[in-house]
């Protein structure tokens, strides 16, 4: 899915990035609320209540903050929004489904050592993704314009920081859940952003003659 610095006219009409983002991103927000609204018995269990405000959390920062801080960001193409907004629906309502109306845990689960270690990982990858947007957004100065190499954090050791913090937050989540419908949900991130970081990780490689050769591509210290 094109956007950013490889958006293209050839994928649709270009629509100004912060409007398409907020929007295409939403239904991951408020399809699960309305579900949990709507939910019975399961909802109102504190595994499943804490497992949805961990999805909401990440999405509240996504569609109502991320957008805001966007600047002069590239236009997203509509056939990019219409997909990103399809995907969010479909994974909204399954996840909020899931968590909603049909995983059951033990009474003991919020100390079981898979939803404490999947708890831990989903915070790192949240917090490191979020540092990472902010050191990639702070790259120019007032007026600049052109593309750096970014440096600190995680960008220290793989091109993809923000995709990194990204795929191991929803692993952490998958975890945390234990629930088909998780995984796929880590699955399907660790394969869109993984090809994603790739792409960026030759893109650097062309671009600067002096990018850090020690960099992998989204997991440190593997290719």
């Amino acid at each position: 899915m094109p956007y950013g610095r490889y958006s293209s006219r050839r994928f649709g009409w270009l629509l100004p990035a912060r409007p398409a983002w907020a929007l295409q991103e939403l239904p991951s927000l408020l399809v699960p609320l309305g579900l949990a609204a709507c939910g019975g018995a399961v909802a109102a269990a504190w595994p499943n209540r804490l497992l949805l405000g961990c999805f909401v959390v990440h999405y509240a920062h996504r569609a109502l903050i991320f957008p805001l801080l966007i600047r002069e960001g590239k236009p997203t193409p509509f056939f990019t929004f219409v997909l990103a907004l399809l995907f969010c629906v479909y994974n909204g309502y399954l996840q909020g489904r899931s968590l909603s109306n049909y995983a059951k845990y033990p009474s003991g689960w919020l100390k079981d050592p898979r939803f404490i270690t999947g708890f831990i990982g989903w915070l790192i990858g949240m917090a490191v993704n979020i540092h990472s947007d902010h050191i990639l957004r702070n790259l120019r100065k007032p007026g600049e314009t052109g593309y750096k190499i970014p440096r600190g954090g995680m960008f220290e050791y793989v091109s993809g920081a923000n995709f990194f913090g990204e795929i191991l937050e929803w692993f952490g989540f998958a975890l945390a859940c234990c629930t088909i419908e998780s995984l796929a949900f880590a699955l399907c991130t660790l394969f869109i952003l993984g090809s994603r970081a790739k792409q960026h990780h030759q893109w650097y490689l062309e671009k600067f003659e002096d990018y850090p050769k020690n960099r992998k591509i989204v997991i440190p210290f593997v290719y």
